[in-house]
């Protein structure tokens, strides 16, 4: 198998074990469906058995493709290792940075990538970008060189440094009669149809544990997978939500009516997350070295301009 299996194919099956679809792998990958199915096949046929089992739309791995998923992240860590050994000896001029971010987070990252890679303009960067469930599984198997989480596990034994403030702030249509209302009370808010996160979700958790602590509940009317569908519905009018201000980064004044509620916005951070015990690359210092340099005007979004008090630099948790 070794003399006709290619990286690419590895690449690729690695992707679907990893993310559980083949349509996901093939947008992650930017290849078309039709290209990763063709390297399967190739893939399967030189194995000689079948390395994933398909029913409906979803995808489980044989014994022969755990095996191989494997073997496949066992590979590519040692290509990992060797590559941040090169990095090491040419200091930033060349390497590479994988990192791993949740949804809301592509609202800030690319741009974060775009300044680190015109001060090191021989990095290659890679951003992919995808749900909580699936970047903690990809933490988990150790896959990314840095993760950029809202909320960081408390089951993984990880390193997590708070790189910016997240304030999570309350949202309305323009013309919602609560717009121009000052200091709603949280009994009020509980009054108005809901449009939610789906569970699991750290921003719609935040939300909810506000609430009931104290003893106060929130009737969800919608639960929406993205945020982009969530403001679409709010200017919809069909309800009111709560979203990281960062959400807001590409609209223009005014379209949205930020309410001024007490106890609002929730305090969070983003942080930037890679497992305990693992030595990172040179690069991927040098990243979080940049995102610390600027941690203030990063925090630039947060309503008051203000960090919550009190927080530590640096927390590790553990099992």
């Amino acid at each position: 198998m070794r003399h006709h299996t290619t990286f690419r194919q590895l690449e690729i099956f690695e992707s679907i074990a990893r993310l559980g679809s083949f349509t996901r792998a093939s947008e992650a990958l930017f290849l078309t469906q039709p290209t990763v199915s063709m390297q399967m096949k190739k893939l399967s046929d030189i194995v000689g058995a079948p390395l994933v089992e398909q029913v409906g739309k979803k995808i489980t791995l044989t014994e022969d493709g755990r095996e191989l998923a494997q073997a496949s992240r066992e590979i590519f860590a040692i290509l990992d290792h060797y590559t941040m050994s090169v990095s090491e000896r040419q200091g930033l001029k060349k390497g590479k940075l994988k990192l791993m971010a949740i949804t809301t987070a592509s609202y800030f990252t690319p741009r974060l990538l775009g300044d680190f890679v015109k001060l090191h303009p021989g990095i290659d960067v890679s951003l992919h970008v995808s749900n909580k469930e699936h970047v903690l599984a990809s933490m988990a198997d150790n896959l990314d060189d840095l993760y950029l989480l809202g909320t960081p596990p408390d089951d993984i034994d990880m390193i997590a440094i708070p790189i910016m403030d997240n304030p999570i702030v309350v949202l309305a249509a323009p013309d919602h009669p609560l717009a121009k209302q000052k200091n709603i009370t949280l009994e009020r808010l509980a009054q108005e149809p809901w449009i939610m996160r789906e569970a699991g979700s750290g921003t719609r958790n935040a939300i909810e544990c506000m609430f009931t602590a104290k003893g106060l509940e929130i009737r969800p009317r919608l639960e929406l997978g993205s945020n982009e569908a969530i403001k679409q519905a709010i200017l919809a009018d069909l309800g009111i939500s709560a979203l990281s201000c960062h959400a807001l980064a590409l609209h223009a004044p005014g379209q949205f009516a930020v309410l001024d509620v007490k106890d609002f916005p929730i305090r969070r951070h983003w942080y930037a997350v890679y497992p305990a015990g693992r030595q990172i690359s040179v690069v991927a210092r040098a990243f979080l070295d940049f995102l610390l340099a600027q941690r203030d005007d990063l925090s630039a979004c947060a309503p008051d301009g203000g960090k919550a008090a009190g927080e530590s630099p640096l927390f590790v948790a553990t099992v």
